[in-house]
């Protein structure tokens, strides 16, 4: 999958001249100019660039969009369908989970002439489609038509969160990313990913569908947005009637089991290991993990806790050891112990004595390919959760030479266990670890995990000169991120 940071959605098209005034009047153009972080070295960031993707004109002056179009931005303007001025636009609230983001305009004098567009409903299969934007190759607004071809939860690209998301049988080429797609009207979706390959997946594109839309407008109407919710329960199917017999299911029963809840989430503390899951919200779960929903679409579950809010408590029926009861699960924001991607944010990192500590996330990960990537990162991400021995992996990511870490400058990519005798859950504890060394020494024990336990000493009353003399012969301003001080 691949993100189009200008898509466009085309079957058939249209002239620029053919599009509805009123329409036409509530599309924009987005130019975007951005700068992200350098993950490897944190304290760096990579070169600027731009790129153009697409709005649409709603409710209060705002312009919705993806979230992607306006990532790492350092500098946004805008510019209507048909009109030559460029305006100065800024966010106002960024969805990353969720592919969604809204912008204002400092000059109010733009939304003159624009209807702001209102949101349908839930397009249906085989439902005609039209896509709005700007397709790369000219500067006029398109529009391109298509078919609604299924509808499902999955895997937004930019975010690596499964959610609902409409698909489209039409070709979605780089042109108009954040662009919105019309039925009878009203926009049901905004494009923002396709699939780039050959065979029968060709001509797959996606749009974010108006319910996780509306899910993101309200979450924001208290001025704050707190992002998609969890509940933090890894479940496997009950499709084996064995399976299903062994947790004492009623014939007619159906559900999912918790095989293991997540450290710290909604669901930790609430529901065991063991428990069957058979219904969230008063939605009944089939034993392949998908419920039903307006009586004709088979959705995973996981689509009745992400529509709702962080804060929300939802009934959980369940049954332990063949006994049904029912709990109150309330809803918190996902956790992941390689957590991100993440964007407009500066990496985490701290410097002593040369040795360069960073928490494990899918932003430094994916600095290599993954052919490239080291097993340890790997098995990280994909298998492990966070626990109450370690809510981030921290590690130490390389060493700046010095005299004070000699014999030490071929570490690379090592899992910290312990600092002075307190064990490392997170980056913070390191910060206040390295206050407190053992005997005038900074005592480093790296997780056997990685490494074979090695243990790194450095001289305590040495290493702020040398951390200082690093910096400033690296040029780097500070010996950690602004998180850590």
């Amino acid at each position: 999958m691949i993100l189009a940071f200008t898509l466009i959605l085309f079957t058939s098209a249209a002239r620029a001249a053919d599009v509805p005034h009123d329409i036409r009047k509530s599309v924009v153009k987005i130019f975007t100019t951005y700068q992200k972080p350098n993950y490897y070295q944190p304290w760096g960031m990579q070169n600027e660039d731009a790129l153009t993707g697409s709005g649409a004109i709603i409710a209060g002056n705002r312009i919705l969009t993806n979230a992607h179009v306006v990532s790492d931005e350092t500098y946004i303007q805008v510019r209507k369908a048909g009109e030559a001025q460029k305006y100065r636009a800024r966010v106002a609230f960024v969805a990353h989970d969720s592919e969604l983001a809204l912008l204002t305009v400092d000059d109010p004098s733009f939304f003159k002439d624009a209807r702001p567009l209102s949101l349908g409903d839930l397009p249906r299969q085989r439902d005609k489609v039209a896509a709005y934007g700007f397709p790369a190759g000219g500067d006029e607004l398109s529009i391109t038509e298509g078919t609604v071809s299924r509808i499902e939860v999955t895997r937004y690209t930019h975010s690596e969160y499964d959610i609902l998301a409409v698909q489209t049988n039409a070709a979605i080429n780089p042109g108009n990313s954040g662009g919105p797609v019309i039925k009878d009207g009203k926009m049901v979706g905004v494009s923002f990913q396709s699939f780039a390959g050959s065979g029968s997946l060709e001509n797959t594109g996606y749009l974010v569908p108006t319910p996780v839309i509306r899910r993101f407008l309200k979450d924001i109407s208290d001025g704050s947005y707190e992002g998609i919710p969890s509940m933090g329960v890894i479940s496997e199917k009950l499709e084996n009637r064995s399976l299903r017999e062994y947790f004492r299911m009623p014939k007619e029963q159906t559900g999912i089991v918790a095989t293991r809840i997540i450290y710290g989430t909604a669901a930790w503390g609430v529901i065991e290991p063991g428990d069957v899951i058979t219904a969230i919200d008063g939605h009944p779960i089939a034993n392949d993990t998908t419920y039903l929903l307006d009586g004709e679409m088979r959705l995973s579950y996981s689509n009745i806790i992400t529509m709702h809010q962080v804060g929300d408590s939802l009934p959980v029926d369940l049954l332990r050891k063949g006994q049904p009861m029912r709990v109150s699960v309330k809803l918190k924001a996902a956790r992941s112990l390689v957590d991100g991607p993440f964007y407009d944010k500066k990496p985490s990192y701290f410097i002593l004595a040369g040795l360069v500590f960073v928490p494990l996330t899918r932003n430094l990960v994916s600095v290599w390919e993954v052919k490239d990537q080291l097993p340890i990162y790997r098995y990280l991400q994909e298998l492990e959760t966070p626990s109450a021995d370690r809510t981030e992996a921290v590690f130490i990511n390389f060493v700046l030479p010095h005299d004070i870490n000699e014999g030490y400058l071929d570490l690379r990519s090592v899992l910290v266990n312990k600092v002075n005798g307190t064990k490392i859950t997170k980056m913070a504890d390191l910060v206040e670890a390295v206050k407190h060394p053992i005997g005038g020494y900074h005592v480093i024990v790296a997780d056997g995990v990685s490494d074979d336990g090695q243990t790194i000493v450095i001289d305590a009353a040495k290493a702020d000169a040398a951390t200082k003399e690093i910096l400033e012969r690296q040029g780097i301003p500070s010996d950690r991120s602004p998180d850590l001080r």
